[in-house]
């Protein structure tokens, strides 16, 4: 009995360290050349079946995508990484899907841009996206469409996102996390728009339209066009940490 014991730990042991050793699956091949796009340009991650295309993004937008972390919860690094922007074109040897697509993307970004991390947890003031009483009028996407998203001062308009991925669109435009509590499953067509310079400190209290002949604030904008709310709640928070960055060679 005690040699069989000894066998099974000895082969958990021999599992944990190869999966240890494993390395993550990389892109067969992949081109960064830094964006001359002017501020304020179109940006944004489109995947399609074995390949991603970075369009005049952010490292830090990068690092959200790869380990799925708004972007107001990865602190550190140079100030560069959330100001220079780059143009990103990777292909796979097969056709992966999204989950193995962002797994590439994070050795990418070890490799060019010698991205080294950390995660700690923090208590961060933000909010809880949850259905108003509307309901939600999110327009189901089709079946196997590909998930792109995009976002502009004011707009943001995607296909195929999961309520987890607005989540995260809402939390880089309010700078705060945003936590999807809706219980909502499956994709969805999205498009929402409100006045940029009404970004007020904190929701409305109650189902209103508010005070908007002409302003339209982006938490009314959410509840009228997509039947959804945000809760101002605190939310104990993990956090991911740049160590360390270097720029990539362009290629």
């Amino acid at each position: 009995m005690a040699i069989i014991r000894a066998c099974v730990i000895l082969l958990c042991s021999c599992l944990a360290l190869s999966a240890q050793q494993t390395p993550l699956p990389a892109f067969e091949v992949a081109s960064i050349k830094p964006s001359l796009d002017p501020p304020g340009s179109l940006s944004g991650i489109v995947e399609t079946k074995g390949r991603i295309n970075a369009k005049n993004v952010t490292l830090k937008r990068c690092v959200r995508g790869a380990y799925n972390i708004p972007e107001t919860q990865i602190v550190g690094g140079p100030k560069w990484v959330e100001q220079d922007r780059f143009y990103i074109d990777a292909k796979a040897a097969v056709p992966a899907g999204d989950h193995d697509l962002m797994l590439m993307l994070r050795t990418l970004l070890a490799d060019r841009f010698k991205l080294v991390i950390h995660r700690e947890q923090r208590p961060l003031n933000g909010y809880r996206l949850v259905v108003a009483k509307s309901g939600v009028k999110a327009q189901p996407s089709a079946p196997d469409r590909s998930s792109v998203g995009h976002s502009q001062r004011g707009r943001i308009e995607a296909e195929s996102y999961t309520m987890a991925q607005l989540a995260l669109k809402l939390s880089e435009v309010l700078q705060k996390p945003v936590l999807d509590t809706t219980g909502i499953d499956g994709k969805f067509d999205l498009k929402l728009e409100w006045t940029p310079d009404n970004m007020q400190a904190k929701p409305p209290s109650a189902d209103q339209r508010g005070d908007a002949t002409d302003s339209l604030s982006i938490f009314v904008a959410l509840q009228e066009q997509l039947g959804l709310k945000l809760e101002a709640v605190k939310v104990p928070t993990e956090v991911l940490v740049i160590d360390s960055a270097e720029k990539p060679a362009q290629n």
